[in-house]
């Protein structure tokens, strides 16, 4: 469990570094084709790696269940990773100009409804 937990955080550490360095430093004007699949994998495992981080502290602080260690793990990266999936939808519809706060609203919903579906 611990070296699944150490490559969460190297992820993270990594996709946040890869993140700022296509922000800062790629222009989507002048490459699109490269900047744009490289800013939507970056934000994506950002997202995902640090809301894991995120989760699996919240579900290790509140002791609701019994869980061992690897099963609050995997719940909590299963959900980072709908959580990155949500952002990525919630990105592309800015970038389309479909979106409103209550599209973004419902685009999460999803996603909720989702992971409700996968506890049971």
């Amino acid at each position: 469990m611990t070296s699944l937990l150490f490559g969460i955080i190297l992820s993270a550490l990594l996709s946040t570094t890869s993140l700022l360095i296509v922000v800062f430093r790629v222009s989507p004007l002048s490459s699109p084709g490269q900047a744009l699949p490289a800013f939507f994998g970056s934000v994506f495992l950002s997202v995902s790696s640090i809301a894991a981080l995120i989760l699996f502290a919240i579900w290790r602080s509140v002791p609701v269940h019994t869980w061992d260690a690897g099963r609050i793990l995997s719940i909590s990266l299963r959900q980072g990773i709908f959580l990155g999936l949500g952002t990525i939808v919630l990105i592309l519809f800015h970038l389309l100009g479909l979106l409103n706060w209550w599209i973004a609203l419902l685009i999460y919903a999803v996603f909720v409804l989702i992971e409700l579906a996968m506890n049971h």
